[in-house]
């Protein structure tokens, strides 16, 4: 590829529009254009380097056993109502009628259309295990698209369903797709971790995410200093702790907290830590599933005690009830239930369902609201004085909480999801009446995992792991480019000669390279060379002339390099080489 007739529209300044590093570059080097909100145009060498994680995804999913095939993205809304997920999964599920009026939306995923593909086909045990995959844009109606390919509307995604005819068969493929994912973040060039994980809309009971380590990530995550333990936090375990035995009950005490609401301002005026106050949350339940018995559409409210010094996780409060949503109730709201103001509420005499978090049991003497304005209630203990409905772990975790593998001490790091397994289990195949007969002749439901990779996502999180102040540094297996020569002479025949003979013969060896034969000035070349984040830059120019050499520049760490233009091809190839991580 020659510069000159290349389509990269670099910029100077950074967009206003760009919140993060990777969208701030991916913009200024010309790999993306926004088309409108939450939806980008791929420029070529945005493309290529899509492109090379595409190919690093095809073959370690083959070499994993999966076959590749293509679905559509339109979706009839007749298959997902099978499930129930077309009035669950929310209005990030853009639904659409077509002109004879019937409903579809475009596939955010694509597991009813894989189930009622293989549904129609697989009869017999002796077709499992299979394993199916495709590469594909979705389609997801955030409501706040923002960091550029990190959260767009639509994005490029690879998506993989497994089906096997026992749950021994669905953990062999689970583990195959956990290890091929290993492979293919180790050769992008990532730092990742493998963290258990909540499932969320997808569903299952089992899934891990694949994080890649970033300061910029979305996700917090809770790693263990001790052991491999990861988590999520929203799946992060946390173990219930032994009671304060030594502690008496003292007798409990009504005391006068006037404008005293926060805990802050309790604890202050009590002479009392945070951990010695239990708050009641009150929570609107939405979407309660019928097998916990307790379905509304309108939702009801619960309460929820955490100490003083501990925040709720909505979405272990979300899975204990096995509902769609929970929200916190607003000061009005809380009123309305209630008739006591916000943070004078307690447990005692509520009239709804209470849910503790575990620590709660374990603690002595605490303070709540009185359930009267102005008033809290000191040396306050579970059972004795009022009831719960459940115990169960619903606090954030916390920094230096002990680990629930190995009892170590947890730290947190941030993280960007790149990918995702889960054990789906029957939950789709249950629900679409996807069956096999087994070797005895029965009809048993189908033993599903799914399996997905955000591809344009794995190029935005790489560079916000992998850049400079002076643009981006991909790491060599993901570069939409291995190789830029500088033609820094180009009236100087000998200079341009040897430019062109090395565009020829790296191309031949089988690199990708690009030839910068612009006629522009020796620094705007570097910068531009810098900001594509190309792992290897070939200086053809003066030193040429004078020595009988060229400079050889690696984007990673400024290291460079001269030799003569016969030894520049070897050398190239076997730094490449080196610096792909090729799969054992």
């Amino acid at each position: 590829m020659r510069y000159s007739q290349a389509f990269i529209p670099t910029l100077k300044e950074t967009p206003a529009e760009a919140e993060v590093v990777s969208h701030r570059l991916m913009l200024r080097a010309g790999y993306i254009r926004k088309l409108t909100a939450g939806v980008y145009s791929y420029l070529p060498l945005g493309l290529a380097a899509l492109r090379k994680v595409e190919q690093i995804v095809r073959e370690e999913m083959n070499r994993a056993g999966a076959q590749e095939l293509l679905m559509p993205m339109v979706q009839p809304a007749d298959l997902w109502r099978e499930t129930g997920r077309y009035e669950k999964y929310g209005p990030e599920l853009l639904r659409f009628r077509d002109r004879h009026d019937r409903e579809s939306c475009l596939g955010p995923t694509h597991e009813e259309v894989i189930t009622d593909l293989v549904r129609g086909e697989v009869r017999s045990y002796r077709q499992l295990p299979l394993n199916l995959y495709q590469i594909q844009s979705k389609f997801r109606d955030e409501i706040r698209p923002r960091f550029g390919l990190m959260r767009g509307r639509e994005f490029i995604m690879k998506d993989a369903y497994s089906f096997d005819k026992d749950d021994e068969g669905a953990s062999i493929a689970y583990q195959k797709m956990y290890a091929a994912y290993q492979r293919i973040f180790t050769r992008c060039g990532l730092q990742f971790r493998a963290v258990e994980a909540d499932s969320g809309s997808i569903g299952g009971n089992f899934s891990h995410e694949f994080m890649v380590l970033a300061k910029t990530g979305e996700d917090t995550l809770a790693v263990c200093q001790d052991c491999d333990y990861a988590a999520n936090v929203e799946k992060a375990a946390i173990n219930a702790r032994a009671a304060e035995q030594d502690d008496p009950l003292l007798p409990l005490e009504k005391v006068e907290t006037p404008g005293k609401r926060k805990v802050e301002a309790v604890c202050d005026f009590l002479g009392i830590s945070a951990d010695k106050l239990v708050k009641t949350l009150i929570y609107m339940v939405t979407g309660v599933s019928e097998s916990e018995g307790d379905v509304s559409s309108q939702g009801y409210a619960v309460a929820v005690l955490v100490r003083g010094d501990r925040e709720v996780q909505e979405v272990k409060l979300k899975n204990l009830l096995g509902a769609t949503a929970v929200e916190l109730a607003d000061d009005k709201l809380v009123f309305e239930l209630t008739g006591v103001p916000t943070g004078y509420l307690g447990p005692i005499g509520l009239s709804m369902k209470v849910l503790a978090d575990f620590e709660i049991a374990a603690l002595r003497n605490f303070v709540v609201g009185a359930g009267e304005k102005n008033y809290h209630l000191q040396n306050v203990n579970m059972d004795r004085d009022f009831a719960v409905d459940a115990l169960a772990d619903l606090r954030q975790i916390a920094e230096g909480d002990p680990c629930p593998r190995c009892g170590g001490r947890l730290g947190q790091i941030e993280g960007i999801e790149v990918g995702h397994i889960f054990k789906l289990g029957t939950v789709y195949s249950s629900a679409m009446q996807a069956v096999f007969q087994d070797h005895e002749g029965n009809e048993r439901p189908l033993i599903m995992g799914c399996y997905g990779i955000g591809v344009s996502r794995i190029v935005a999180a790489a560079i916000e792991q992998n850049h400079d102040e002076n643009g981006i540094i991909f790491p060599a297996a993901i570069a939409p480019v291995q190789v830029i020569i500088l033609n820094l002479g180009l009236k100087d025949a000998a200079i341009t000669t040897v430019a062109e003979s090395l565009f020829v013969q790296l191309q031949e060896q089988g690199l990708t390279v690009l030839l910068d034969d612009r006629d522009e000035r020796p620094g705007a070349k570097f910068k531009d060379a810098d900001l594509l984040g190309i792992p290897l830059r070939v200086t053809v120019g003066a030193r040429l002339s004078k020595d009988g050499v060229v400079e050889i520049r690696h984007r990673r760490d400024g290291q460079t390099v001269e030799l003569p233009p016969d030894q520049v091809g070897s050398y190239l190839s076997a730094q490449i080489a080196a610096a792909i991580n090729l799969p054992a």
